[in-house]
């Protein structure tokens, strides 16, 4: 296992923005999830995308949130979705999102959505139409995937998955106590898919990548709304073209680091989610001098 620290990010680099000045160039993110219980965490994924350089992001959520999103946003295009009674997305999602990524360089989908959203059936549809396009599963998403086991290891691009341990307990049918480098290791080989393991110290595992560790940024990062901007970070970078296991570690530092910065600035608690956000611009561009 290797420490996840500046000098692993400075032998693995993320790409020169220079050599992608062109918005669509620079990669196109999908953020689709939400709610009418959370409407707007697809915002802090929207954003954090941008903030990590994709030069194009577009929001798709249930129809009720999207006026208030549009309005929020205004850098982003807002598209619609499938609503069910419960006010979560609906099954035949699935197939919409597929016909709207085709034109995205990668796909988050699940903050925001709660377990009433029909998330085995959109999972499946999605799978099934657009199995090509690199995607960052999380929030209810995640316990869909053990039901879509075998599409999601047929899918041609890599599929990063992002649970908390009590996800993970589920996903992979053990106590939520046993969360460790191993867990990690054993959900990234059933699924095929890197695995992001959150906790007060995350792993990150990739099928024949060495697993990497982080040890956290503080406990403000467990706070509402703080998975929501790490799926936006790493799902941009998926967008900018970076292997999943290297935007997935890159995620990882940026969002923890910021969470350092706002503990020394704020507090060790109380800061806010989308707090994070203006700060992760410039922890890009930090000389590596410490970790």
């Amino acid at each position: 296992m290797i420490e996840l620290d500046t000098e692993w990010l400075a032998a693995h680099p993320l790409p020169d923005p220079a050599q992608a000045s062109d918005k669509n160039a620079r990669g196109r993110l999908l953020a689709a999830g939400g709610s009418l219980t959370v409407p707007a965490a697809l915002l802090l994924t929207g954003e954090a995308a941008f903030r990590v350089g994709a030069g194009k992001v577009q929001l798709a959520s249930v129809e009720p949130a999207m006026l208030g999103l549009g309005l929020r946003f205004p850098e982003a295009a807002v598209l619609t979705l499938p609503v069910n009674d419960e006010g979560e997305m609906a099954g035949d999602a699935g197939a919409a999102i597929a016909g709207l990524v085709e034109r995205c360089d990668a796909l988050v989908l699940g903050p925001g959505m709660g377990m009433d959203a029909e998330a085995a059936a959109i999972l499946a549809g999605l799978l099934d139409a657009a199995p090509e396009v690199p995607m960052l599963l999380d929030a209810a998403m995640l316990a869909a995937v053990g039901d879509a086991q075998a599409q999601v290891l047929a899918a041609s691009a890599p599929i990063v998955l992002t649970p908390h341990p009590g996800e993970a307990a589920a996903l992979m049918d053990c106590d939520p106590d046993d969360v460790c480098a191993e867990l990690a290791e054993a959900a990234a080989a059933r699924f095929g898919a890197t695995v992001v393991l959150k906790s007060p110290q995350t792993w990150i595992a990739t099928p024949g990548e060495p697993t990497l560790t982080y040890r956290g940024g503080g406990p403000g990062l467990a706070t509402g709304g703080s998975g929501d901007v790490l799926a936006g970070i790493i799902g941009g970078l998926l967008a900018r073209g970076v292997a999943p296991h290297v935007a997935s570690a890159w995620g990882v530092w940026l969002h923890g680091k910021a969470g350092r910065i706002l503990g020394e600035r704020i507090g060790p608690i109380g800061f806010l989610a989308r707090e994070l956000l203006p700060l992760l611009p410039g922890l890009m561009e930090q000389p590596f001098g410490e970790s």
